[in-house]
């Protein structure tokens, strides 16, 4: 491996000093890509340079590696590198040019996708809020100032590209780029104009000169040489536009993205390895998992609106930077599978037949290569007759045969271990000598600084604030001739995300949208006083829309209408076209307090709890050890937090997932969407927050947080995540392991376990059953059948060592029920 980087990084200078001889040339065909002339299989994975940090950008792509990746893909995130217009960040989790580098260094090769329009769950998708203040803009159609913005950055990424020499053609790592994104699910409400930017938008991508092919994702339509590209849970079925094109696959859709107020969904690794097979078994040869590594939404960067902190998206490697066992294990034998098969795949095209009922089977036969897929795409299991010998086949699997005749690996056996993890909490641990812990500073209700303005009527929110804070307040003075009594009612109509209304300083109510509804319509029961009163009405967004034809011009805020209903008279007032206050954000917002260096705190009087509008600091020392740590927000109610100046998104712990949906396990067999595999009904959908590693300091660290409807600090507590135990159960009708696959050796299945850090030992063994045993890890269960030697034949193999592997043989362990098909389960703790 190490000798494979070397290598790669050796081509890449020589070609920089020596373009002629060793620059790559990438072309395609109607199979594949053409890397240097050579058809290739490949596989790739999304990790988005900044959902995570430089600092374990090494790991995770050397992760992506280790698990049989050959490509990582990334959008570019147009908002986060060009915020004002003509000033640039290209530093920290922006250094697009390192994230590249980076994945060079392992030997990858990348799959940059400029778009510039990314959605992604994205704020804004990825576009900058002062564009839609350019005069006469229109997104995303055939319009010349959008166009004119679009072509400009799109060239600024190509040629930073080129500067470092980072494009194939230039000995760099870039093998495809992408212009615009999943256009073709909304182009119709464009009408023709849409046609005409599709033209343009390839054009003007051909016109940069990459030296490596475009692609246009979900796009039936992309005009010659542009590759279009399939996106969803299953591309078995797609065909690109031309028979001069290869099939490819950039989003396979490893999980889902969780929303605030949403149960957290997942996708059992069985039904995802039987989309990628299936997917190679029709003629399929490059493939990308969105995501292989989520990361998190750090600061304002989330979409949809309500989309949580949380990108974790259930992908192979966790938010936190760990593999996710059994699926990133069972991937990676499923590509070590197709691997085998590459000789065939690439040299022709695949003869399909069905020779049962929902079975199909592909067969790819050029001189001596011979690979064959076997899938059935039923729900129960089946046994099928190929090439003359009797092939068993569990329902919704592929069976993947690199020499026609022997299986290597079934989708659905999974010779992967498989990991429990939990996070080990701990209080906040206090700086010494910081004094009475938390001090706090109270958001003044209502209008606070000096620039705010007046106008008849309510405007729309984003407009007004141009998304530079969430907030925008609205405020009224109102004359009572007398109390209104106590039947009064505040009704406000929103076009979301949420709201707060306050009456003389004091919150009244509340209302929220979801991801499913962002409007909000509330009628809140208020007391008002004979002569003035104030009302105060706070509105905010939680992530800006990110997808959606037009979506750019989807509002937010308090449009109206606002009335006065209930009044003693019993008539009622609309105060919607009264000359409202209005103030972009929050007075200490501008004061810096998320840093902690405002001299305004105060940490004299006793500490308010449950109080909303409070911005609360203190300074603590960071968990010990290397465990990726989160901060668990129960006990809080909603706003956003800070660690050393880095704001590590918004947390709301208080939003909770409908009670139904969930279930104990899911079915894999039959077709995947994202609300099939749901966990965590009826509970938070968030309460703990990835805090980097690389954010906290060996000594002193300062939390900051603004606390907007009401919490207790004092409840927050630190959490480290912990690997519990490993686990793996075979049985005897499982495939040997794909690794053995040349062994000259026959041999049969073979249970492998293997701690998850290099320096940990497996300690003991926590359940070991040859027969019949049942459940899962962390809950298996002894069968009916069971041999009395299985304990202690583990605990041999094991103990002691860091990874360890059991052949299934009934020399080993006996026969303690003759005629019953037996497997072998484990659980060991590593430490």
């Amino acid at each position: 491996m190490r000798a494979t980087r070397i290598l790669f990084v050796l081509l890449w200078f020589f070609c920089v000093y020596s373009p002629a001889a060793f620059c790559a040339n990438v072309t395609y065909d109607h199979r594949t890509l053409v890397i240097d002339g050579k058809r290739r299989v490949l596989v790739s994975g999304s990790i988005h340079y900044p959902r995570s940090t430089p600092e374990i950008w090494p790991d995770l792509i050397q992760k992506s590696k280790d698990g049989g990746l050959d490509v990582i893909e990334t959008y570019v995130f147009w908002n986060l590198h060009e915020p004002v217009q003509g000033q640039y960040n290209f530093e920290g989790r922006a250094d697009l040019v390192k994230f590249v580098k980076t994945v060079a260094a392992a030997g990858l090769y990348v799959h940059l996708r400029i778009g510039p329009y990314a959605c992604a769950e994205w704020n804004y998708g990825g576009f900058p809020l002062w564009l839609h203040f350019i005069p006469g803009i229109q997104f995303r159609t055939d319009n010349k100032p959008f166009e004119a913005e679009m072509q400009r950055f799109t060239a600024k990424i190509v040629d930073m590209m080129k500067q470092e020499n980072l494009y194939a053609s230039q000995g760099g790592p870039i093998i495809l780029s992408q212009v615009e994104n999943e256009y073709g699910n909304i182009d119709a409400a464009y009408g023709s104009a849409a046609k005409s930017y599709i033209k343009w938008a390839a054009s003007m991508a051909t016109s940069l000169d990459t030296g490596v092919p475009w692609v246009m994702c979900q796009q039936a339509d992309a005009p010659d040489p542009i590759i279009n590209t399939c996106n969803g849970f299953y591309c078995d079925q797609f065909k690109p536009n031309s028979n001069s094109k290869p099939k490819m696959w950039t989003e396979n859709w490893s999980g889902w993205f969780l929303s605030f107020g949403g149960a957290v969904p997942y996708r059992p690794v069985e039904d995802l390895a039987f989309a990628v097979a299936r997917f190679y078994q029709r003629g399929g040869t490059f493939q990308n998992y969105y995501m292989y590594h989520g990361g998190t939404n750090f600061g304002r960067t989330t979409g949809g609106p309500f989309i949580s902190t949380s990108y974790d998206y259930d992908a192979p490697i966790d938010e936190y930077g760990i593999v996710r066992q059994p699926k990133w294990g069972h991937l990676k034998d499923v590509h070590k599978a197709i691997k085998l098969c590459e000789e065939a795949l690439i040299a022709t095209d695949p003869t399909i037949t069905t020779p049962g009922p929902n079975i199909e089977a592909a067969v790819y036969k050029t001189g001596s290569a011979c690979a064959a897929f076997l899938a059935n795409i039923a729900t129960s299991d089946a046994t099928v007759s190929f090439n003359g010998n009797s092939y068993h086949l569990p329902a919704w699997s592929v069976s993947i045969l690199p020499d026609c005749k022997n299986v290597v690996l079934n989708t659905a056996k999974i010779n992967s271990a498989s990991m429990i993890s939990s996070f080990r909490t701990e209080s906040l641990k206090e700086e010494v000598g910081s004094g009475s812990g938390w001090s706090w500073i109270s958001e003044p209700v209502g209008i606070s600084k000096d620039d705010s303005f007046s106008k008849f009527g309510l405007l729309e929110q984003i407009n007004t604030t141009a998304d530079k804070s969430d907030y925008l307040w609205y405020s009224l003075r109102i004359d009572m001739e007398d109390d209104a009594g106590s039947q009064t009612v505040l009704h406000i109509e929103s076009l979301g995300h949420a709201l707060h209304a306050f009456i003389n300083g004091k919150l009244a109510g509340s209302g929220t949208g979801n991801s499913n509804k962002a409007k909000v319509a509330v009628d809140i029961p208020i007391q008002l006083v004979a002569g003035k009163n104030i009302i105060d009405l706070l509105s905010l967004t939680v992530g800006l829309q990110n997808y959606g034809a037009f979506f750019d011009t989807w509002g937010a805020g308090i449009t109206g209408p606002v009335i006065l209903k209930g009044l003693k008279n019993g008539s009622t007032i609309d105060l919607s076209s009264q000359q409202w206050t209005y103030q972009v954000g929050l007075k200490y917002e501008d004061l810096g307090p998320s840093s902690g260096s405002s001299g305004q705190w105060n940490s004299q009087s006793d500490l308010p709890i449950n109080q909303p509008l409070t911005w609360y600091k203190t300074n603590f020392v960071a968990p010990s050890g290397s465990d990726p740590v989160a901060i668990d927000f129960t006990g809080m109610g909603k706003g956003e937090a800070w660690v050393n100046g880095q704001s590590i998104g918004r947390y709301w712990p208080t939003f909770v997932s409908p009670n139904g949906g969930c279930a104990d396990s899911c079915n894999y067999r039959g077709a995947y969407s994202s609300s099939k595999c749901l966990k965590n009904c009826g509970k938070p959908s968030q309460t703990l927050y990835h805090v980097p590693r690389s954010w906290l300091h060996p000594d002193t660290n300062t939390l900051v947080l603004f606390e907007e409807s009401g919490g207790d600090p004092t409840q927050i507590s630190f959490a480290t995540k912990q690997i519990g135990s490993v686990c793996s159960h075979v049985s005897e009708s499982h495939p040997p392991p794909v690794d053995l696959w040349n062994s000259e050796t026959k041999v049969g299945p073979v249970l492998s376990l293997e701690c998850p850090y290099p320096n940990q030992l497996i300690s003991s063994i926590e359940f070991a059953s040859f027969g019949t045993p049942y459940g899962t890890c962390g809950n298996f269960k002894h069968g009916r059948c069971r041999s009395n030697k299985a304990l202690s034949i583990v605990q041999k193999a094991c103990i002691g060592s860091n990874s360890c592997s059991i052949g299934l043989s009934l020399n080993t362990f006996g026969d303690p029920c003759k005629g019953v098909a037996k497997s072998l389960a484990v659980e060991a703790s590593c430490a």
